[in-house]
């Protein structure tokens, strides 16, 4: 296997706009969402009902706020039970501190071939690019993920990176990265791939994982994974390098086993995950497998500023993927059109968190949604995402924002006068009729351009039904 390029998140010069527009006229990538979401949501109403998950949610809201609170004191615990148990901790304050403690980990060690298991945290500092950059081969071992390591490509949900994919999709990229003709079942594409990567397990020297979570009481990494591959990369090579949020930690095995209960419930719709791996320290002498050095690499990029604010709760997520599947934004155009590496509802919070609200992307992404509450009532930990939103909303400072901001106070002044209100309606009314057809205005001008460029406005009521 040839090492790939780069990760480039498609269309990133382009307005939000018109990726959504992109991605809404894919009819394949349309009947891949529907298929997806039909398929989590039958599994979680089965889930849901063979348990009391209601109680279940407000337990895991409980462990969540409490840990958070307590974020300090934790971390401080996991990084002394850790070293305890002969690991190396670090903690990196961003992106560049933590992938430059991996490549300068590699060089030391005369690294020359990486394998990566999935991790979020991982694509949200462009590792893989850092890795690359460094002179290193690095390979995803999760299906879903190499897959799109091969098409050049970013995850498009949390749990599920290639969903948007189809299974022919998936066989022409793997049939490009090898050369050969590949069957069309899916049991061959998976035998497929499993050969090839065998060799990677076989033959790396570090392998990188992500955590979700880790276990303040015992210094415990706890990998959560549906496919065995986490367990080669954190077992084989004689290096582990574990990458963790620094909000993913809990208090104790009490906390540790809800979660881990409640997370697969609310990811896949099942009561458990195909593969929970627990990891204590390197291998100690005796032991038949794991690695000789375990490193943890404990990231902020951002996420103590949260601490103490009215974001906070967004600090509060274990990355089940469930508000994606149950969002109309995400279900209609996928997690290519947000071009960010955390996609959906939590994706348009957490983007503009860690990176700023500065750039482009983060200023659009809040806006990105219908503001229905279906990822709240979704969520297995109760974040309050649509609330969340509009605060982030609030926080956007580009110029277009604060120039719409400056007109709904005008607009809020005039109308707060009953003479202003009646005389500003008499006036639209008016402006409506000139420019309507059989009852519905179909092109407005001015700002009302962009209201009819997706919709069409009565102007009598009740409506006339269009034509």
């Amino acid at each position: 296997m040839s090492g790939r390029r780069p990760v480039v998140y498609p269309d990133t010069t382009a307005p939000l706009r018109d990726r959504t527009r992109e991605a809404l006229a894919d009819d394949s990538l349309a009947a891949n969402l529907r298929a997806a979401g039909a398929s989590w949501g039958t599994a979680r109403a089965r889930i849901s009902a063979e348990n009391p998950f209601a109680q279940m949610r407000d337990r895991a809201r409980e462990i969540r706020r409490g840990d958070i609170g307590d974020l300090p004191e934790l971390l401080d615990r996991l990084e002394e039970r850790v070293r305890a148990a002969g690991g190396v901790v670090t903690r990196a304050a961003d992106a560049d501190a933590a992938c430059r403690y991996i490549t300068d980990l590699a060089a030391a060690r005369g690294a020359t071939l990486v394998a990566k298991s999935k991790s979020m945290a991982t694509e949200e500092i462009k590792l893989n690019e850092a890795i690359e950059e460094s002179g290193l081969r690095v390979v995803e071992t999760d299906l879903g993920e190499w897959i799109l390591q091969l098409a050049g490509q970013h995850p498009s949900h949390i749990v599920a990176p290639a969903v948007h994919l189809n299974k022919e999709q998936v066989r022409q990229v793997l049939m490009a990265e090898s050369g050969w003709e590949l069957p069309t079942d899916r049991e061959a594409l998976v035998a497929h791939a499993r050969t090839r990567l065998r060799e990677v397990f076989a033959s790396a020297d570090i392998g990188i994982s992500g955590v979700n979570f880790g276990v303040a009481e015992t210094g415990t990494i706890c990998v959560v994974e549906n496919e065995g591959n986490a367990r080669l990369v954190t077992a084989l090579p004689r290096i582990h390098v574990a990458v963790m949020g620094m909000e993913r930690v809990v208090r104790d095995w009490d906390e540790a086993a809800h979660i881990l209960q409640i997370l697969p419930m609310a990811a896949i719709g099942d009561d458990a995950a195909g593969y929970v791996n627990l990891i204590t320290g390197p291998r100690a002498p005796g032991e038949a497998d794991g690695p000789e050095e375990l490193h943890l690499v404990i990231l902020d990029g951002g996420r103590s500023a949260l601490l103490g604010t009215d974001l906070e709760e967004a600090l509060d997520c274990i990355r089940c993927g469930a508000c994606l599947y149950s969002c109309p934004m995400w279900r209609s155009v996928g997690g290519q059109a947000y071009g960010s590496p955390y996609s959906g509802p939590i994706g348009s919070v957490l983007t503009p968190l860690l990176e700023g609200m500065e750039g482009e992307r983060s200023s659009e992404l809040p806006f990105m949604s219908s503001l229905c509450g279906s990822c709240h009532d979704a969520c297995p930990v109760g974040i309050p995402l649509h609330d969340l939103l509009v605060r982030v909303r609030a926080r956007v400072t580009t110029t277009a924002h604060r120039r719409d901001r400056a007109r709904f106070r005008l607009w809020s002044r005039a109308w707060s006068s009953p003479g202003a209100y009646r005389l500003s309606v008499a006036a639209a009314r008016i402006g409506l009729r000139l420019v309507g057809r059989r009852g519905w205005a179909r092109r407005l001008p001015g700002p009302g351009a962009e209201w009819t460029s997706q919709r069409d406005l009565p102007t009598r009521w009740p409506p006339t039904p269009p034509r």
